[in-house]
Formats: structure tokens, sequence, C-alpha cells
């Protein structure tokens, strides 16, 4: 007589079995990673300096300084390269408003008014930390045809807090108006006459500048007298990181 609790023993370890590749079956099978944790996000800080600018001229009325931030590996001008519209504008006008649409300038800070002969002015500005470039700085020399004075490039970045870089700087000739001296060519107090003239009548190419001749010389067109002339360098330049 076959025993009927031997197949409900089988039955049962079926049933337990089948149930168990059930479960098998349902294991959880989601093998996504967990979504990656973005870093967090740094405001930039700001970065301050103070630049102080000193005229070393006797009677060379400096225009209103021109502080530049621009691209790193940019330049406003190189010696021996044609001035832009903007550096000829500025280097025969004074004017430097057109500075600030050159292509890699980021911005542009003006001084407060005529850096007189001999004056000192300290110019303050804020950077974002991750804006830091490189600067330039450049006036002109308004008792001149087409003066200029400052550097160009100067990497911000090398400049640690508390820090400081001095620069003595010359004057370049732009290149873009003949040194002629003429009554009515030189814009500055000495003569009040014309700024800027789209006309170039020079070499084109940027220089240093071979200085004043004057009336006094022997340059008998020159509204300029011996007090105009100049030597080199022409302005002290001092870059402070404050912060």
């Amino acid at each position: 007589m076959n025993n009927p609790n031997k197949y409900l023993r089988y039955s049962a370890v079926a049933l337990i079995a089948s149930g168990t590749l059930i479960l098998a079956g349902c294991s959880d099978n989601n093998n996504d990673s967990p979504a990656p944790i973005a870093p967090p996000v740094v405001a930039p800080v700001m970065q301050n300096y103070t630049l102080a600018v000193t005229n070393l001229t006797a009677n060379q009325p400096m225009s209103p300084i021109a502080v530049v931030n621009h691209q790193v590996d940019t330049v406003l001008w190189s010696s021996g390269d044609s001035a832009s519209l903007a550096l000829e504008t500025l280097a025969e006008s004074g004017d430097a408003s057109g500075l600030s649409d050159e292509p890699a300038v980021t911005e542009l800070i003006s001084g407060s008014g005529i850096l007189l002969p001999g004056a000192s002015e300290s110019i303050s500005m804020s950077i974002n930390s991750d804006q830091v470039a490189a600067l330039s700085v450049v006036t002109m020399l308004v008792n001149t045809n087409d003066a200029f004075a400052g550097f160009s490039g100067y990497d911000l970045s090398e400049l640690a807090v508390n820090e400081s870089m001095s620069f003595r700087v010359i004057a370049y000739d732009a290149g873009t108006e003949a040194n002629s001296e003429a009554k009515g060519t030189i814009p500055g107090p000495a003569d009040g006459g014309e700024g800027f003239n789209p006309a170039r009548d020079d070499s084109d190419k940027v220089h240093g500048h071979p200085g004043v001749i004057s009336a006094d010389d022997g340059l008998a067109e020159s509204v300029l007298n011996a007090s105009h002339r100049f030597d080199n360098p022409v302005l002290l330049i001092t870059i402070s990181r404050t912060e």
C-alpha cells in the first residue's frame, strides 16, 4: 500500500524548491551606479590692487592714466608694429576710451584726470579671481605730437598678496604723426592744437621716442621750449596687491 504521507512530503519539498526559484528570480538585479556627486561650486573672490603712478617729467602733463585688463598673451602695442587705431587715438589726443573696444580687453579703468609733472596718483581696482589676467598701463605725453608711455602685458597672477612690482617706463612714439612740434598739431597746454588725425604721416611703427627738439634747440616751427624736453624714464608705476 502506498504511503500518502510520502507524496505529501515530496509535494512539500517541491513547493519549497519552487518558492526558492521564484524568490531567486525576483532578486534585485538593479546594478545602476549611484549618481556622481557634483563638486561644490567655489564662488570667485575679489582680488584688490593699487597702482601708484608718478609723472617724472619737468613739463609734460600726462593724459588720464588708462589701466587696461586684458587676456594673457596679448599686448596693446609692440615695438616695430603698427599702432592700433585705439592706440593712435590715445597717443595723438589723450583719449583712451577706444581701448575698451580692443578684442582682448576685458576692462578699462581711467585715472581721475591730467597727471601734472611731478605729481602722483593712486588708482584702485578689484578683479574677480577667475578673471585675473594681464595688465597694461598707458598715457599720452600731451605736449607732444604722438608720444605715449606705459607698459603692456604684465601677468597679474604673478603677484601675491602684499607683494609689489615697480616699473620705470620710457616714452614711445606711436609712429602715426610726424614730430613737427608745429603750431596747431599738439593738444597739450603748450599749443592747444589738434588732437587725433586719422592721416598717418610718419613711420607707422611704434618705437622709442627720440625726444623733443624745441625752438630753443633750433627747430624754428616748434611751439615747444627746452622745458618740454624729457629724459627716460618718464613714469614710475608701482602695482601692489592688497588682498
